[in-house]
């Protein structure tokens, strides 16, 4: 009879079924996703300019989509996606500074980019609402 063999008894390989997911682990994932998802906000950012440049017309389409609540919803996850990734990228800035690279210093520069980044789309917006006298 033939032999059966028996797995080697070998540690795995470390992946996210082992790794805990801290706070720095998501923040480089998202940042990498809000990247890729700027791509997207820029054609809106395009398709904006080109309305502006081709008449009333086609401006007037652009706002009627821009200003639903839908396109307001979008508009608003571009500007968070935008500032995300603007204090993302400063927090790489720094430790390329080799600055805040123990854990617990990056773990609350981390959370600094991420507060940062909300502060920042709430500030923006509610200026935005307060110069259309929304609120």
């Amino acid at each position: 009879m033939a032999e059966q063999r028996q797995a080697a008894e070998r540690p795995l390989s470390p992946h996210l079924q082992i790794y805990r997911v801290t706070i720095t682990m998501a923040m480089s994932i998202l940042h990498r996703i809000v990247g890729v998802a700027l791509y997207a906000g820029t054609a809106l950012v395009a398709w904006w300019l080109i309305a502006a440049a081709t008449g009333p017309d086609a401006y007037a389409f652009f706002q009627s989509v821009a200003g639903h609540w839908f396109g307001q919803l979008v508009l608003i996850g571009y500007t968070w996606a935008l500032l995300h990734h603007l204090f993302g990228g400063i927090r790489y800035l720094v430790w390329d500074e080799i600055v805040a690279t123990s854990p617990k210093a990056a773990d609350t520069i981390t959370w600094i980019a991420v507060i940062s980044a909300l502060a920042g789309t709430v500030l923006v917006w509610a200026i935005v609402f307060s110069m259309r006298g929304v609120i």
